[in-house]
């Protein structure tokens, strides 16, 4: 144990015992968790953070997406604004938060909304005009006033739940046997030559219950896209130099993929959600000037794109800004997950 976790081990324990009397009042009905008459899931995590949930709320969104109206409600982390929030044509990161933005610029055709009071959120979705069918909810496991019809809870296969620790020593927000409340459990991030024994033994490690389901998957990165529309995207090599910015919980994926094409990387590491100042706006300008070459050019994810948008950069140094999507794979079953989902809201919608 580090000597920074040692130190911060004892507001870990205060922070378990606070989760604890929670989850107690919920599971005990003194708490009380709403239903709602359309089906409600849920995609999320124990973790805070770095387990790829926006892509697989993503994936579950495209599959939903063929046969029903969708929703995705989310809380809007770090947005400036607060209530329930529809967003419109000329929506914001800034207003809805950036994954929602990410969500709302892929899907176009999905009803996207935030409010940090996730049963409000709901029951102003249901009351349009035209009310989803189902309803996704990004981040909301530890919500309890909503309960949801199936909780899909992300693992991330490179930090596995024994070798962590309740915040703020660890990332843990709740403990591991938090994990009885899911139905679908996925660990993400896995390798490309996950043998069947290592699946076996995940599965006799998470006590997977008999009404759970387990799936793997690997995050998958698409092509490189500009942010500005139109700009041709840059063939990459060895003799490129990139400036490589990221506001993520765990960059460093993105950054083994970026050394894919090439070695010449100056890396900037934010926070996950990270908000841009005027000044960080200027120390981005001057390190991409003084990068050498012609050849260069500016990397960031597709969340932090989002974000980056919206910031006064120059419209030359936008020109520069490309980034890189990520959609999870799964290995095998993918069709089952996809299709349960599907039968189920089927069978259930309003």
């Amino acid at each position: 144990m580090s000597a920074l976790k040692f130190l911060l081990f004892p507001f870990s324990v205060v922070y378990g015992a606070v989760v604890g009397v929670r989850n107690f009042l919920f599971n005990t009905g003194i708490l009380a968790s709403k239903s709602f008459e359309v089906p409600v899931f849920c995609v999320g995590n124990i973790t805070a953070g770095g387990t790829g949930k926006t892509p697989h709320t993503e994936a579950l969104i495209r599959e939903l997406q063929k046969h029903f109206r969708v929703a995705c409600l989310s809380r809007g982390y770090k947005r400036r604004t607060s209530g329930f929030i529809l967003a419109g044509e000329n929506a914001t990161a800034a207003e809805i938060g950036d994954e929602p933005m990410q969500i709302r610029n892929k899907f176009p055709g999905i009803l996207v909304a935030v409010d940090e009071k996730r049963s409000r959120g709901i029951e102003n979705l249901l009351a349009l005009p035209e009310a989803p069918e189902v309803i996704v909810l990004d981040d909301g496991f530890q919500h309890r006033r909503v309960r949801a019809d199936k909780n899909i809870v992300l693992i991330d296969y490179t930090r596995p739940l024994s070798k962590d620790c309740l915040l703020p020593a660890g990332r843990l927000r709740e403990p591991a046997s938090a994990l009885r409340r899911a139905d679908y459990i996925v660990v993400t991030k896995c390798p490309d030559n996950l043998a069947p024994i290592d699946k076996r033994l995940i599965f006799k490690r998470l006590k997977i219950r008999p009404y759970q389901h387990l799936f793997f998957t690997q995050l998958t990165y698409g092509e490189i896209q500009p942010l500005c529309a139109g700009v041709p995207v840059p063939v990459l090599d060895r003799s490129v130099f990139l400036l490589c910015i990221t506001g993520i919980a765990r960059p460093e994926l993105f950054v083994r993929k970026l050394r894919e094409y090439t070695d010449n990387i100056t890396e900037i590491r934010y926070f996950d959600h990270h908000r841009f100042s005027k000044r960080e706006v200027r120390e981005i300008e001057r390190l991409f000037a003084e990068i050498p070459g012609p050849d260069k050019y500016i990397l960031t994810t597709e969340k932090d794109a989002v974000r980056l948008k919206e910031c006064p950069l120059s419209e030359e140094i936008k020109r520069q800004i490309f980034y890189i999507p990520v959609e999870p794979k799964f290995p095998d079953q993918g069709e089952t997950f996809a299709q349960e989902l599907i039968a189920y809201v089927a069978k259930n919608k309003r």
